[in-house]
């Protein structure tokens, strides 16, 4: 139990894991933007994981192993918020009824990314990512304790989006599993 890492990764592991977004020690300042490895999608099966902001009037279901890769980025929107998220696709993601009504968006640069955050109390629990359009991103550390049973991070280079985007594998997070 407890966090353990390696040059590319930083790991959490605990059958009550609770995601945060800052590691307790930094990261291998070694590590070179783009050489993330690729993704690999996890293969156990499946859970509901509920969740949402800290007022608790955005609420929030998403299907998703109980292990996920979580992407710490150093763009200038993430890197200010502290925002650490895994990306699940859209159908995977439910809003509960009437959390909309709370809900505003940030947009900057391209516009693709669309910064939802609480009117209330101001927590971006879950947005659309640039990097995954067609996929949601859900902060890690908004998900209630119990689900998730170990997080992987890994640098996400929004600094230099364009160098990394191609070589990280992000973009296949949002794609649907094969049928096996």
């Amino acid at each position: 139990t407890g966090f353990y890492a390696c040059s590319q990764h930083l790991f959490l592991s605990s059958p009550r894991a609770r995601a945060h977004p800052y590691p307790p020690f930094p990261l291998d300042p070694r590590d070179q933007p783009g050489k993330n490895p690729k993704p690999t999608m996890s293969t156990e099966p499946e859970v509901v994981h509920s969740g949402g902001c800290h007022c608790r009037r955005v609420r929030w279901q998403v299907e998703a192993p109980a292990s996920v890769v979580a992407w710490i980025c150093n763009c200038s929107d993430c890197s200010m918020r502290g925002n650490t998220h895994f990306v699940v696709p859209k159908d995977k993601f439910a809003l509960q009824a009437g959390a909309g009504d709370f809900l505003t968006t940030y947009t900057f640069g391209t516009h693709t990314a669309k910064h939802t955050f609480c009117k209330v109390c101001g927590i971006t629990s879950f947005y659309i990512p640039r990097s995954n359009p067609d996929g949601v991103a859900v902060t890690a550390a908004c998900v209630g304790a119990g689900t998730l049973a170990h997080v992987e991070y890994r640098k996400a280079d929004g600094r230099n989006w364009e160098q990394w985007i191609e070589a990280s594998g992000i973009s296949e997070f949002s794609k649907p599993k094969a049928a096996e």
